[in-house]
């Protein structure tokens, strides 16, 4: 699904824009901790580098894979882990959740289109489902 969305947000660079949640499933023992240190990370301007570097040890993950990734990005590393302790960060995930079971995510990725829930499976599937939305708003996407 990444590489899909990456796609359709370069080709509508102007249309499109991503809202990422966070929505850590519970039957993934380091979702929570990745959450909150890529929040961590956006903090210092770092959140899309961490995240696909999460999404690239997304099989190693651990406590230490995530201090060497910050690591890795050259992130302040005190400011980084006082951020992963911090409540504001732990508050933010818990809104974002309780906003996708409001909404009736069950996992992820759950896409929306201007507040819609639809199922994506290709890339043409999520050009059809912006299409339909963006006309229904009196604009048009065209390629």
């Amino acid at each position: 699904m990444e590489r899909i969305i990456q796609q359709v947000l370069e080709q509508y660079p102007q249309k499109v824009k991503l809202v990422p949640m966070n929505y850590p499933l519970s039957r993934h023992r380091f979702a929570r901790e990745a959450a909150r240190a890529a929040m961590a990370a956006n903090a210092q301007g770092k959140y899309w580098e961490f995240r696909a570097k999460l999404f690239e040890n997304y099989r190693s993950l651990s406590n230490e894979k995530i201090l060497e990734i910050a690591k890795q990005l050259g992130l302040d590393m005190a400011r980084f882990q006082a951020d992963l302790r911090s409540a504001q960060i732990r508050n933010l995930i818990f809104k974002d959740m309780m906003e996708g079971r409001r909404i009736g995510v069950r996992g992820t990725p759950t896409v929306f289109v201007n507040g819609k829930r639809v199922r994506i499976r290709t890339r043409s599937d999520l050009i059809k489902a912006i299409k339909k939305g963006d006309v229904r708003r009196g604009t048009s996407l065209n390629n």
